[in-house]
Order: C-alpha cells, then sequence, then structure tokens
C-alpha cells in the first residue's frame, strides 16, 4: 500500500467517525428538544399528587375524629355493662 492509500483509509475513518458523532448530537438535540415538554408534564403531574395528598390528608382528619367518637361509645358501652354486671 501506498502512502496515500493509507493516508485515504485514515481519512475515510475519520470521516466515519465525525458522521457518528454528528449523529448522536442530533439525536441528542432532539432529546434536549423535548425536556420543556416534559418537565411540563411532570409539573402537572407533582400539581395532582399535591392535590391527592390534600384530599388524603383531610379523610385521615374524619377518620382520626371518627376513630375517637367510637372509642368514646364503646368506652361508655363497656362501662354501663361493668356496671349492669357488678349489680
Amino acid at each position: 500500500m501506498s502512502r496515500l492509500d493509507l493516508a485515504a483509509k485514515r481519512f475515510q475513518a475519520a470521516l466515519e467517525s465525525l458522521e457518528n458523532a454528528g449523529v448522536a448530537v442530533g439525536e441528542n438535540l432532539d432529546a434536549a428538544a423535548k425536556l420543556p415538554e416534559r418537565l411540563a408534564e411532570l409539573e402537572a403531574e407533582r400539581e395532582q399528587l399535591l392535590a391527592r395528598i390534600a384530599e388524603l390528608e383531610e379523610e385521615i382528619g374524619a377518620v382520626s375524629g371518627l376513630t375517637e367518637e367510637v372509642e368514646g361509645r364503646l368506652d361508655g358501652a363497656i362501662g354501663e355493662i361493668r356496671a349492669a354486671l357488678a349489680r
């Protein structure tokens, strides 16, 4: 092989490498262009989740209130039963 052939092969390999890098850059640019849309989607999902958490916290408060009421009534009923049995 002549030096010219070797140089041509090296030049061809460098071009292929450059083309591959260009494709990767293009793919990265495409992905980067979609990031603001994805960020908006994630922010909307975050707001929905925060709203759901607030709803669940309200439900917890309501259930806790009912639990305390039931506990009080059961304690009262148990006291009345014990008093009746003690007679």
